[in-house]
């Protein structure tokens, strides 16, 4: 039996869940105080782990990536008091300062970025590439999970009991990067694209598209989707009780 499935249903389920919501983007009030973690150059196999029998088709071709220049990542996924920090209210369905914010769209979590960039505090933020964020979240390994068990590592569907949990409760991976699998999808910068197969430096996804690029998986999804090369997609300005975000920097020379 061949081991690559048909793509994952794009988010369809979550919709009926979370619908739309007004995320209340309003004045900076204070400034969010994020940690981060550095995350040196080099290279990777980025797509379809090898002995992994769940891909879906959109993690193939396995293809050599290579990271040419360091970046900061953040430990944690973005959280609700850091947005609220940032934005001046919380869009949220499951309520907790330190939980992982969610129902917020591709643009808002962009509206965020800007906000911190408004510091010029001698980095530019932004949100990693799709090959950025899976060179982080394996942190080395080579297999579906970055652990021993999936769930020492990621809040899904067998442990989350259907809702968010406050960062950094689950094990970090070798880099040091928390709830990578898990909790709530993360948004890249990426359009939504196929794979090739040529090994790449530093790729950034096609120049345009339909749809984002959602990695990581979420509380509410299957094993399946939270493997650290499974892919989703959705809509730029979608809000889902599923979805946040974790933002990278990188010196301004």
């Amino acid at each position: 039996m061949s081991r690559i499935r048909s793509f994952p249903v794009l988010l369809a389920i979550a919709i009926a869940l979370a619908g739309t919501t007004d995320t209340g983007l309003s004045q900076q009030t204070t400034e969010p105080r994020i940690e981060f973690v550095m995350i040196g150059p080099g290279t990777f196999r980025m797509g379809c782990s090898m002995e992994d029998h769940d891909c879906f088709e959109a993690e193939e071709p396995a293809h050599t990536v290579r990271i040419t220049k360091g970046f900061e990542l953040g430990k944690y996924e973005v959280t609700q008091q850091q947005w609220q920090a940032a934005m001046g209210a919380n869009p949220s369905s499951f309520s907790g300062d330190d939980r992982p914010v969610e129902r917020v769209s591709w643009h808002e979590a962009q509206a965020f970025i800007q906000k911190m960039n408004e510091r010029a505090d001698g980095y530019r933020y932004r949100l990693p590439t799709e090959a950025e964020w899976e060179y982080a979240a394996r942190a080395g390994a080579t297999g579906p999970v970055a652990g021993p068990l999936v769930n020492d590592v990621a809040w899904y569907e067998d442990n989350a009991e259907r809702k968010t949990h406050p960062v950094g409760q689950k094990k970090g991976n070798a880099w040091g990067l928390f709830d990578m699998q898990g909790n709530v999808y993360e948004w890249v910068e990426d359009w939504y694209g196929p794979y090739s197969s040529a090994d790449l430096s530093d790729p950034s996804g096609p120049e345009s598209g339909a749809r984002k690029v959602l990695r990581g998986g979420a509380w509410y999804v299957a094993y399946r989707n939270i493997r650290l090369s499974a892919r989703n997609m959705s809509d730029v300005g979608i809000h889902l009780d599923l979805v946040g975000f974790r933002i990278a920097r990188e010196r301004v020379r």
